[in-house]
């Protein structure tokens, strides 16, 4: 196989953990128990990984698959799914992040019928997924960049092969692309719910310049007009000092709030924070978006205490990650659980999707939906990821769930 095609993965070659099943969920009592199981699972595996920091697990003594050439060679017994993501240049860290991943997420589920072979983005996102289309595999898990996503379904739908992105951006999904990226609408319709449920009904906003922020604005107009409540300030903001202590003496101008939304990453947050509480407002609670839970300085910060933020639930995450850094000795990317957890759905489809055949698409879209390590999650029809997300809320040094996240939908 040529630069482009970097690693081969066969479900069959390691043998480690018992396995995980990324089952469908239903209603109330079985939903909880399979999540539990999950749990336990994914516990059970991590223990059984006793090597060295930064250490390679030994292995079983296994059959040498075919010498890879320039394509991939003639397999009757395994699905043949590509793992588009950047291995080189400037994302090659969350590339590598999420190809370790599925690594993992295959040793776990001991997937006997499933061939995952990498290609690298950064060079070039329309030769590989050429490639990727080439070769014969049946579904595409990745890009990780909207603009590459694009490119790759221009490749891959006319040879019907589906596309599993990792990206976050509704506007490419669709027609066959599926993003499992987070949507950060969902967090910011999930925290203006919980805020209105505790009596707040006046809401403010601060959002950066760009599309994010303009997102962001859309999305809480419409989140607070379904709830009842009312839009009373929305300030945009550049991400400078000057800028954002301008933007929060605007914010009261129309009258007093009970919430603000402070839709950016946690360091502007902890920037802005304390400008919102000389300028504005020393009460509103502050509201923040899923861009808070890859932030671990939020907790030591004394004027983001109280502050509430929707995101996935780290309960699976954080067993993942100690597994990750056993076998790699390092932290994984956050974003990586979305290659674990893309495994884990294949592995589910694959049980009854005959090999050569084309992915069958329609699975995908179980009202039910999947668990995963970010909990519960579905497709909607158009392609976009739905989340059960929790709230939680900023404390002295930690974070608290303050609201957890359905166990189904």
């Amino acid at each position: 196989m040529n630069a482009m095609t970097d690693n081969l993965h066969i479900g069959q070659d390691e043998k480690t953990s018992p396995r995980i099943t990324s089952a469908p969920v239903r209603e109330g009592r079985r939903s909880l128990l399979k999540y539990a199981g999950l749990a336990g699972i994914i516990f059970l595996a991590g223990c059984e990984s006793v090597v060295p920091r930064g250490g390679e697990r030994p292995t079983r003594p296994t059959p040498t698959p075919p010498p890879v050439t320039g394509e991939l060679p003639q397999d009757q017994k395994h699905h043949r799914i590509a793992l588009l993501v950047p291995l080189s240049g400037k994302n090659a860290g969350v590339g590598q992040s999420l190809a370790n991943a599925t690594t993992i997420a295959l040793l776990d589920t001991k997937a006997q019928n499933i061939r995952m072979t990498s290609y690298d983005t950064a060079k070039g996102i329309t030769a590989a997924a050429r490639k990727a289309v080439a070769d014969g595999n049946k579904l595409i898990i990745g890009p990780l960049l909207s603009d590459n996503v694009v490119a790759t379904a221009n490749i891959a739908r006319p040879a019907g092969v589906p596309i599993l992105s990792f990206s976050n951006d509704a506007g490419v999904a669709g027609n066959n692309v599926f993003l499992l990226g987070h949507i950060p609408s969902q967090s910011i319709n999930r925290v203006v719910s919980y805020a209105k449920s505790k009596g707040m009904n006046r809401f403010a906003a601060l959002v950066p310049n760009g599309v994010y922020g303009q997102r962001a604005s859309s999305t809480l107009l419409r989140s607070v007009k379904n709830v009842g409540g009312t839009v009373v300030s929305i300030q945009n903001f550049n991400r400078d000092s000057q800028s954002v202590e301008a933007a929060t003496k605007k914010l009261s101008q129309n009258g007093d709030f009970d919430a603000v939304l402070l839709a950016d990453n946690g360091t502007m947050a902890i920037k802005a924070a304390p400008y919102i509480r000389q300028n504005a407002s020393g009460s509103a609670k502050i509201l923040g978006t899923d861009l808070w839970n890859t932030s671990s300085k939020l907790a030591g910060s004394p004027s983001m205490r109280g502050a509430w933020f929707a995101s996935v639930s780290d309960t699976l995450y954080r067993q993942y990650a100690n597994k990750y850094r056993s076998r790699y000795g390092r932290a994984p990317f956050r974003l990586s659980s979305l290659g674990y957890d893309s495994v884990l759905l294949t592995v589910k489809v694959a049980q009854n999707w005959k090999v050569g055949t084309p992915f069958p698409i329609n699975q995908l879209t179980d009202s039910g939906g999947f668990i995963g390590l970010d909990g519960v999650f579905r497709f909607r029809r158009n392609g976009i990821s739905e989340r059960a997300l929790e709230v939680q809320e900023i404390r002295n040094g930690s974070f608290s769930v303050v609201d957890p996240a359905p166990k189904g939908f």
